[in-house]
């Protein structure tokens, strides 16, 4: 007969080195980041409370306002470019940070200001833009001729070549199209540089801005050619149209500006016709790459209001969260808002560290981040339900602003076919 004895007590090994899994991860604001060293935490603080404290709430009160209101004197427009200037970001190239490090902060920041606001973050980026270049291209002359005590603009988008415009070497353009006369031509008579014609409605700050780095087509019987110049917007000649009353990113004021007969100095040539291919190619790059950090920003903020909501919403007598279809939307929004700004980091990086600027390089982040960030805003304004519908909630708000992005600095459509263009490999044909 076998008698059954009882299991000897095991006693199992414990690995010292084998962490006990977390409860839950607690994420900083940019996702999964690595620590930052204490100067640049200190710096992304600040940016962080100025687009929480200052951004969102004066860029949710300018988006309920009529355009004529929105660039009205005592407008909080005003007094958000004023405490930007007061933040001084400028110095943070002198922070002493290493070249890696202050590409990254930077895409930080931009990142941040678009999860604040994307209209004001534009406003704000545009109005530094020229100066932005004008230090790239070590232009000393120009940055003192427009120092930051004045608001900038960027004009290169006509009525009548919106998208041809930022394709000056035609890559895109249909082989039998003719591309037509300019709305806006520069001619030379002597020293001075005359200004004809208008700029679309569609320049950012172009119907507030001290001076414009403009973008022209310039005539002096050599064939099509063209210019950059940097010109004050308020001499006699240069006149501005209506300030656009728009579905999205309400909170940056465009609008046409007109030339009659201005006279620049030729000094204020950025870039002659020899190198103005070259000058568009740069500021896209820069554009574009901007507008991925920015709207990654923008994307994180959609998903932060929508995680935050499942949470606190219940239907089917629990909070939505626990929905196993809400968790899957809302794992889909984190994985492709951290894609994107992935992607973002990586082409700003590229573009500063690598000795060359990579224009479809800077297309893949504009049209990756501007996608993902109307994508998730989409996808989060479903979760929201009716309430995501109304002014009372944020999201119609970022679905608008989102929106307008697949359009602005270069329809996604016409710069993924630029892009294309770019990988052509003539070596090889």
């Amino acid at each position: 007969m076998t008698t059954l004895v009882a299991d000897a007590p095991v006693s199992f090994p414990i690995t010292a080195g084998l962490p006990p899994r977390p409860a839950y991860v607690t994420l900083p604001e940019t996702g999964f980041e690595e620590p930052l060293d204490p100067v640049r935490q200190e710096i992304l603080d600040l940016v962080h409370r100025f687009a929480r404290d200052v951004l969102r709430p004066e860029g949710t009160a300018l988006d309920r306002l009529t355009p004529e209101e929105m660039i009205a004197p005592g407008s909080a427009y005003w007094s958000v470019i004023k405490r930007h200037r007061a933040l001084g970001l400028e110095a943070v190239a002198e922070a002493g940070l290493s070249p890696g490090d202050a590409v990254d902060l930077a895409s930080m920041i931009s990142e941040e200001l678009g999860w604040g606001d994307s209209g004001l973050a534009i406003a704000l980026g545009a109005g530094g833009l020229p100066r932005q270049m004008a230090t790239r291209w070590g232009r000393q002359d120009l940055l003192d001729a427009f120092p930051d005590t004045l608001l900038g603009s960027w004009g290169i988008t006509e009525p009548t070549a919106g998208s041809d415009m930022l394709d000056w070497e035609r890559a895109v353009g249909h082989p039998s199209g003719d591309f037509g006369r300019p709305s806006m031509i520069a001619t030379l008579k002597g020293d001075k540089v005359v200004l004809n014609g208008q700029k679309s409605a569609w320049v950012s700050n172009g119907v507030t801005a001290d001076f414009c780095a403009l973008y022209t087509t310039f005539d002096r019987g050599h064939g099509r050619e063209g210019i950059v110049i940097y010109v004050s917007l308020n001499q006699p000649g240069v006149t501005r149209g209506k300030p656009l009353d728009k579905m999205g990113q309400r909170a940056v004021p465009q609008g046409e500006i007109f030339f009659d007969n201005v006279e620049v100095p030729t000094r204020f040539i950025a870039a002659g016709p020899n190198q103005y291919a070259d000058a568009v190619h740069d500021i896209l790059c820069e554009a574009n790459a901007g507008m991925g950090t920015l709207f990654v920003g923008v994307a994180r903020a959609a998903y932060e209001h929508a995680l935050a909501y499942a949470h606190e919403r219940k239907q089917g007598g629990v909070p939505i969260i626990q929905h196993q279809n809400v968790r899957y939307r809302l794992f889909q929004m984190m994985r492709r808002t951290e894609a994107a700004r992935a992607l973002a980091r990586r082409v700003a990086r590229f573009n500063a560290l690598s000795g060359q600027r990579a224009l479809h390089a800077s297309i893949a982040s504009k049209v990756t981040c501007t996608q993902t960030a109307f994508d998730v805003a989409s996808d989060a304004l479903q979760m929201f339900g009716g309430n995501g519908m109304t002014k009372a909630y944020p999201l119609e708000k970022l679905l608008r602003d989102a929106r307008a992005a697949l359009i602005e600095d270069g329809c996604n459509e016409l710069l993924a076919i630029k892009g294309g263009s770019l990988l052509v490999d003539p070596g090889k044909l």
